[in-house]
């Protein structure tokens, strides 16, 4: 295989931590994207460079020939112009290299999937408002194929492990409230999927998947909220049955745009990367990483 230099927005976050660790283990540079010039010798990059995804005129620059993949894991801004210009800026030096290029999305793209089955990359998008421009965003990185460069689409689960991510937010809640809760109706289900998974997928995806390819980066297809809620009290160490928070209550909590997705039930499949691309998500499931792991 083949080592790259790879430019990783975003690599100073939960997510951008572990594709770190698991792009250098692989023998891969990771030049690292940060809005600060101060040094962080041990986040185990080979180079640092400053810029900032919210201003797309601070990228000018920053995929130099020797750059020979981009994986762009930084948040959205918020804005569809501003995270528009950052893929200009981000893929258009490596238009007819065929090096890749891979963003980060979400299911949330999704929307609310229905209980009748999982769905796959081929479902089209009903964003919720959260995310409601992204798939747009999507659109504009895979026409990029049509350029010359390997675009891909990474669309990640509910992210948990290492003590982080959505599920964290149920375990301060259970411990603050003193009772379990979820959000929504009774059956909610997340699809989800363990950081060192899916940081081995953001591997396979930059090493070997197509141009114009979307994937799904899910572990579990659907893991029943409740269930999430039930062992995040066990590690807050509150017992008792999880309770339904009220939808204004949500709202006041979280905010509109928040309360609807953590309310989103889903059931997404991650059986073509599994397929396609020889991923093997093997971490424990988030439920039982909940009750004997990291948080």
């Amino acid at each position: 295989m083949t080592t790259m230099k790879v430019l990783l927005t975003g690599a100073t976050g939960y997510i951008g931590s572990a594709v770190t660790e698991h792009l250098t283990a692989a023998g891969h540079q990771v030049v690292a994207l940060t809005r600060s010039a101060e040094p962080q010798p041990a986040r185990g990059w080979h180079a640092q460079l400053v810029g900032d995804t919210a201003d797309p005129a601070s990228l000018a620059g920053a995929v130099t020939p020797d750059i020979e993949a981009v994986i762009h894991l930084a948040p959205p801004s918020g804005d569809a112009e501003v995270d528009t210009a950052v893929i200009e800026a981000l893929a258009t030096p490596l238009r007819g290299t065929g090096r890749p290029f891979v963003y980060t999305s979400g299911v949330w793209v999704l929307g609310a999937t229905g209980a009748a089955q999982e769905v796959g990359e081929e479902a089209p998008t009903n964003p919720i408002d959260i995310v409601g421009y992204r798939p747009r965003i999507e659109r504009r990185v895979l026409d990029e194929a049509a350029e010359g460069v390997r675009a891909v689409v990474v669309r990640p689960g509910i992210v948990y492990g290492r003590g982080g991510g959505i599920p964290a937010i149920l375990v301060d809640r259970a411990r603050t409230q003193r009772a379990p809760e979820y959000y929504g109706e009774e059956g909610v289900r997340w699809p989800t999927v363990h950081v060192d998974d899916l940081a081995e997928l953001f591997l396979a995806a930059v090493e070997r998947a197509g141009a114009g390819t979307v994937w799904h980066g899910v572990g579990e297809s659907a893991v029943p909220v409740r269930e999430l809620a039930r062992a995040a009290g066990r590690v807050a160490g509150v017992t008792g049955d999880p309770k339904a928070v009220p939808a204004a209550q949500v709202t006041e909590v979280f905010g509109p745009l928040f309360a609807d997705a953590l309310a989103l039930d889903q059931s997404v499949s991650g059986a073509a990367a599994r397929t396609a691309l020889d991923w093997k998500p093997n971490r424990p499931g988030a439920v039982a990483e909940l009750e004997s792991g990291s948080y």
